[in-house]
């Protein structure tokens, strides 16, 4: 396990590296993550076949289907992503390797994930289950803007409501004669 230090700077320094190469020479860096690679996180995910079983989507469902289901080598991507992109990963290949056994053998996309989230957890899942706690997560930032702006209307109206309730300027008694007002009226003047 990493610390949060440890990780932010291994951020950091991966950041780093990216735009020295970049201004160096172009130079492409295929690894997307600079962490610890768990190389023995896969444990796989094996369903018989459905009979008569013909495959259940095309390449690109599938890809789709890749892209919600998180790799378990400790990096933040999808198996789709991770295996397309960082070669040095043992367990995306053997992921993507279960996802094309189980659409081989006749299984719906919804079917593949409920038996990845069987072996693994929700964890393997790219965004938590619209269920039970994680509704909070998906209503609450709503809820936060929503009330947000009904406290800054709120303020807003109370602000005009006391502004129009003050005096105009006109209604203010003063102590200066009409001489003075009008000599600071014309330096004022002068001013713009």
């Amino acid at each position: 396990m990493q610390t949060r230090r440890q990780f932010l700077a291994s951020t950091t320094l991966g950041a780093a590296s990216l735009a020295i190469a970049s201004r160096a020479g172009g130079q492409q860096i295929t690894q997307t993550f600079s962490g610890p690679m768990e190389q023995d996180a896969y444990r796989p995910v094996k369903l018989a076949a459905k009979a008569n079983a013909r495959p259940s989507m095309t390449d690109a469902e599938r890809d789709d289907l890749e892209h919600q289901i998180k790799c378990q080598c400790g990096c933040p991507l999808d198996i789709y992503t991770c295996r397309t992109t960082d070669f040095s990963c043992s367990v995306s290949p053997a992921m993507h390797a279960d996802v094309l056994s189980l659409v081989d053998g006749g299984y719906a996309a919804k079917e593949i994930l409920a038996a990845f989230q069987k072996v693994y957890g929700e964890r393997v899942l790219m965004s938590p289950v619209k269920a039970g706690f994680n509704w909070l997560g998906y209503v609450l930032p709503s809820v936060a803007i929503s009330a947000g702006a009904l406290v800054i209307f709120i303020l807003i109206r109370k602000w005009g409501e006391r502004a129009a309730a003050q005096p105009a300027p006109a209604a203010i008694e003063t102590n200066a004669t009409r001489g003075e007002l009008d000599a600071i009226t014309a330096a004022l003047k002068d001013d713009a």
